[in-house]
């Protein structure tokens, strides 16, 4: 939402913001010039700032009396970024005249799910945008990449977590034990006390480090300049990955693994297994993968600047903006606004 916000054309829109409750992205929007309103009264919000396009994030199921303050408002546009892809059979989700799911693999998932065919002009595929262009910049191709290093990052949220994540370390010490590989560095950002449990049982605290979280790009810039490739494992997987799309605009290769049943997938449609990273399913897959990373630093290097290639092709913000301003403006002369 925030890139949003920052990237979409100022001369054409005049973008304001609203959340119940301020936070971080509030001081942030501010900084970049962007208008915020805070507090619960949305309808007043609507009523003094009078937009021609609400756009909204939520994870797409019902949501009781949530959109009833655009309809009094009478606000033309109504956009949902459906950010899980669920489905709102409610009267009110009648009032979205689009619906925005952030992958293919949430639009397929929901047509399927749900036997409506996730198609224009009430439904479309707009990936998250990322400020490839700053990831660029920052982490540049000709970089000399951390040797033995790499990291994770997520929130400290159980639900962002797979055993996965730490299954492998205890392979890769028996290789670094045997002499087969050299000692390592895992950085952890977005560490849960489980995580933290499991490295000092197994006493991994000489290859494990925990690091506080970060917000910004620049804060996660230099944490993907601080490692060599990004490992990713979340049983639940994820509606879009935005770390890993952001590790592969740094230029780094992601290791990633599959879901189970109708778990979140889109993990799979960013990293191609052999390309930009590796797909693992076990603990002795991604043990194996890592090590390649580790001990082929030429081919990691390949391997991430084709994920550069794509990230920049597929999430650049502007070009993302673009595509979302070209959503409104075809909605507004669709409802005979403009």
């Amino acid at each position: 939402m925030q890139s949003f916000a920052a990237n979409l054309d100022r001369n054409t829109f005049q973008t304001a913001v609203y959340s119940p409750t301020d936070g971080p992205r509030g001081k942030l929007l501010r900084k970049q010039g962007i208008p915020t309103f805070i507090g619960s009264d949305l309808f007043s919000v609507l009523e003094k700032f009078t937009p021609h396009v609400a756009h909204i994030h939520r994870a797409g199921w019902t949501e009781p009396g949530s959109l009833r303050p655009f309809k009094l408002a009478r606000t033309p546009v109504l956009v949902e970024t459906n950010v899980f892809g669920h489905h709102d059979p409610s009267p009110e989700a009648k009032l979205i005249d689009r619906h925005l799911f952030v992958s293919r693999f949430c639009a397929e998932r929901f047509a399927k799910v749900n036997s409506i065919p996730a198609r224009e002009p009430k439904y479309s595929v707009l990936y998250n945008p990322v400020d490839t262009d700053f990831f660029r910049d920052h982490c540049p191709a000709g970089r000399d990449l951390p040797q033995n290093s790499f990291g994770r990052i997520s929130r400290a949220d159980k639900g962002k977590w797979s055993n996965l994540a730490l299954e492998f370390l205890p392979l890769l010490e028996e290789q670094v034990k045997k002499k087969e590989l050299l000692p390592f560095s895992y950085k952890i950002i977005g560490g849960i006390p489980e995580a933290h449990q499991f490295v000092a049982d197994k006493n991994l605290e000489q290859y494990v480090h925990f690091l506080p979280p970060v917000l910004t790009d620049g804060e996660i810039a230099e944490f993907l300049n601080s490692i060599s490739f990004l490992v990713h494992a979340n049983d639940t997987g994820e509606s879009f990955g935005l770390v890993i799309a952001e590790a592969m605009a740094a230029g780094l290769p992601v290791i990633t693994h599959p879901s189970r049943d109708m778990r979140d997938n889109a993990q799979l449609e960013l990293v191609d297994h052999g390309v930009t990273g590796f797909v693992a399913r076990t603990a002795a897959e991604y043990a194996q993968a890592v090590k390649f990373l580790l001990t082929h630093p030429h081919e990691a290097k390949q391997m991430g600047e084709k994920g550069r290639t794509k990230a920049e092709k597929l999430f650049r913000a502007q070009d993302i903006a673009t595509q979302l301003g070209h959503i409104y403006l075809e909605l507004l002369k669709t409802k005979k606004i403009i």
